[in-house]
C-alpha cells in the first residue's frame, strides 16, 4: 500500500540568490557585487503566515519582490503552485499573478492619487481581461466592503482618506483577484501606532474567512508575533534562525536575533521612567503650599 504523499507548500523557495553589480568606480576598474540574497530557503503552506524580520538592507524586500516576480533572482528557484514563476513566459506569468498579490509598505505613494477608488482596487481584474465592467464594479463594492469601507467610497480619490484607510484600499486591490498568498511588505510600519492593530487585526479576520497565506515582511517583531505562525530572521542577505515566534523570541540562539530582541523597549516599574517620574515629584509643590487652587 502506498503512503500518502504530503501536501506540497503553496510557495517553496529555494537557495534564492541575488547579487548586484554596481558601477565602476574608476574607468576600467572592477564592478563592486552587493550580494541581496545570499541562498535563502523558506516554504510557506496554504493558510499559513510566514514572518520575514530583520533590519534595513538585510534583503527583506529583495526577497518580497523576486517572490512576487518583480525581480528576477541570479540563482535558485521560486515555486508557487509547483509553477517555477521565473521560468513562465509573460502570459502565463500574468495569469498565474491571480493567485499573489502584494501590499506594499506607503499607502501614501502606492495608491495613483489620480483615479478613483473603483479604478485602483479594480486595476489587476482589467489586467486579467476576464470580467465585464459591471462585475468588476461588483467585485470592487465587495472587496471594500470586507475591509471595512462603503460603496460611497468608491467614488473618492486617495487624498480623502487617512493612511489606515488607504492601507484598507490596498488590501481591498490585493483581495480583489481571490488570491491564494499576499506578500505584504512592511505593511504597517507608516501607519500610526493606534492604527497598526486595526489593520492587523483585519489580516488576521480576512485570514480566517478567505484561507488566505500571508508572507509578512517586517522589522517590528510584535508585529510578526501578533500575525505570523512562523518566522524567519534575516541578517546580511541569509536566514539566520527560523521558528516560532514564542520559541524564537524566548529563547534566541543565533546572536543577531538575540540583538533583535534585545533592542525591544521595555518598561521597568524600576526603571529610568519611574526615576524620572520621582524627581518630577519632588521638584512639583505639594497642594497648599504657596499654590492657587
Amino acid at each position: 500500500m502506498n503512503e500518502p504523499v504530503a501536501a506540497q507548500p503553496l510557495l517553496r523557495v529555494t537557495d534564492l540568490t541575488r547579487t548586484y553589480e554596481l558601477a565602476r568606480t574608476r574607468l576600467f576598474g572592477p564592478r563592486e557585487q552587493v550580494h541581496a540574497l545570499r541562498g535563502v530557503s523558506l516554504s510557506v503552506n496554504a493558510g499559513q503566515s510566514v514572518g520575514i524580520v530583520g533590519e534595513s538592507g538585510s534583503g527583506k524586500s529583495t526577497l518580497a519582490r523576486i517572490v512576487m516576480a518583480l525581480d528576477a533572482p541570479t540563482s535558485g528557484s521560486v515555486l508557487f503552485g509547483g509553477q517555477d514563476l521565473h521560468a513562465l513566459k509573460p502570459g502565463p506569468l500574468r495569469a498565474a499573478r491571480r493567485d499573489f498579490q502584494m501590499v506594499f509598505q506607503d499607502p501614501y505613494g502606492s495608491l495613483d492619487p489620480r483615479q478613483t477608488i473603483e479604478r485602483i482596487v479594480g486595476e489587476p481584474l482589467q489586467a486579467l481581461h476576464d470580467a465585464t465592467r459591471d462585475q468588476q464594479r461588483l467585485r470592487v463594492l465587495e472587496v471594500l466592503a470586507q475591509v471595512g469601507l462603503r460603496d460611497s467610497d468608491a467614488h473618492k480619490y486617495p487624498h480623502e482618506f487617512s493612511g489606515g484607510q488607504r492601507q484598507r484600499i490596498a488590501i481591498a486591490r490585493a483581495l480583489i483577484t481571490r488570491p491564494r498568498l499576499i506578500v505584504a511588505d512592511e505593511p504597517v510600519s507608516a501607519l500610526d501606532v493606534s492604527v497598526q492593530a486595526q489593520v492587523l487585526n483585519l489580516l488576521q479576520d480576512l485570514q480566517r474567512q478567505h484561507g488566505l497565506s500571508y508572507l509578512l515582511i517586517s522589522h517590528d517583531l510584535a508585529v510578526v508575533s501578533h500575525l505570523c505562525d512562523e518566522v524567519a530572521v534575516m541578517h546580511q542577505g541569509s536566514i539566520v534562525e527560523r521558528g516560532a515566534p514564542a520559541e524564537l523570541f524566548t529563547n534566541a540562539r543565533h546572536p543577531y536575533t538575540q540583538a533583535l530582541v534585545g533592542a525591544v523597549p521595555r518598561i521597568s516599574p524600576g526603571g529610568a521612567r519611574a526615576r524620572r517620574a520621582g524627581r518630577r515629584m519632588q521638584k512639583t509643590p505639594m497642594a497648599g503650599a504657596g499654590t492657587l487652587e
